[in-house]
């Protein structure tokens, strides 16, 4: 019996604070020393609210609010022969204090903006930023300049 190849869905989490976002140094496997912002796998039956506000919790112990759809990349890892389909999803953050909850998967964890993105990035990232969402999600970000506690 062959094994069949399908592609996978991920979800990427921007998590909105102060004009900033989360993003993290991934360890393992899978882009491994890249940087990207929280995420993973949609779980069977999951919305994609529901599974940025679990990926948020689990990697960064933030709660978040408000979670609206941003863009999606189709992206293709031909090194690790893996194939996902990324919905990128844009949220506020409502409370918590950032901390590295998941030492198997990341590396550190630190706030950014577009003007100051890390490198190497993972690469469902340069996908994102080639695509036309782009200055959406930058738009979006602008938004969020009031100040937050938690």
């Amino acid at each position: 019996m062959s094994s069949t190849k399908i592609a996978r869905v991920g979800v990427g989490v921007f998590i909105f604070k102060d004009s900033k976002f989360i993003m993290g140094k991934r360890k393992g496997s899978h882009g491994s020393d890249t940087w990207s912002i929280p995420g993973g796998h949609l779980e069977y039956g999951e919305t994609f609210e529901d599974t940025a506000k679990r990926e948020a919790i689990e990697e960064t112990d933030l709660t978040v609010t408000n979670v609206r759809f941003a863009a999606v990349t189709n992206d293709y890892f031909p090194k690790e022969d893996k194939h996902y389909i990324t919905i990128w999803v844009i949220c506020d953050y409502k409370s918590g204090v950032a901390k590295l909850t998941e030492p198997d998967k990341f590396i550190e964890q630190s706030w950014q903006d577009f003007n100051s993105l890390p490198e190497p990035l993972f690469l469902p990232w340069h996908n994102l930023l080639k695509s036309e969402f782009m200055d959406n999600i930058k738009k979006e970000l602008a938004k969020g300049k009031k100040s937050y506690t938690g």
